[in-house]
């Protein structure tokens, strides 16, 4: 069982890892894109100086710091647990925030993974119920000294699935297309 474990840490780890990674490289865009996935939000970002209003810079940072740590406590096994908490407290934030945004009727970007004009919609939540399952699954599942062949067998696994959540949108695009 510690092999799921190890999986679903490398998963929620690099998934997080990517994202962190594309706020830091366009902080300012994801920061503007913030508003309209608040629930004090305005609406849509049109015509709004990027980073938004007093509260939404203090959001922006508060996301992209801890979706850099849970990689970090993820990555060791005496850690392992907090790391779990973190991204399922980050995933239900996102979650409610994605679901409020669609009840509302908003026409909000997803911006998970840098830059996109893909809006939020229920492949989305799909997508965020994924993760929180690997989160709880992860959190629930004893660690113990794995043997290193299954270790490499469970990262790889992990990583395939990460490489899959980060393209999830290209892929729905894909085949909705061939549809």
């Amino acid at each position: 069982m510690q092999y799921l474990q190890v999986g679903c840490a490398c998963l929620i780890g690099l998934v997080f890892a990517v994202s962190a990674f594309t706020k830091v490289r366009d902080f300012e865009g994801f920061a503007a894109s913030v508003p309209d996935l608040l629930p004090f939000g305005g609406g849509p970002a049109a015509g709004r100086a990027p980073g938004g209003g007093g509260h939404v810079r203090p959001i922006a940072s508060l996301v992209l710091v801890l979706e850099a740590l849970a990689p970090v406590l993820l990555a060791v096994p005496a850690t392992r647990p907090a790391g779990f908490g973190v991204a399922l407290a980050l995933l239900a934030a996102f979650t409610s925030a994605i679901a409020l945004t669609l009840r509302r009727g908003r026409r909000a970007s997803c911006r998970c993974f840098g830059a996109s004009n893909a809006p939020l919609g229920a492949r989305h939540l799909v997508r965020n119920g994924v993760l929180l399952t690997a989160a709880v699954l992860g959190l629930a599942t004893p660690g113990g000294p794995p043997v290193t062949a299954g270790l490499a067998v469970a990262v790889a696994a992990g990583a395939v699935a990460a490489i899959l959540i980060v393209a999830f949108d290209d892929i729905a695009d894909l085949l909705a297309g061939s549809l």
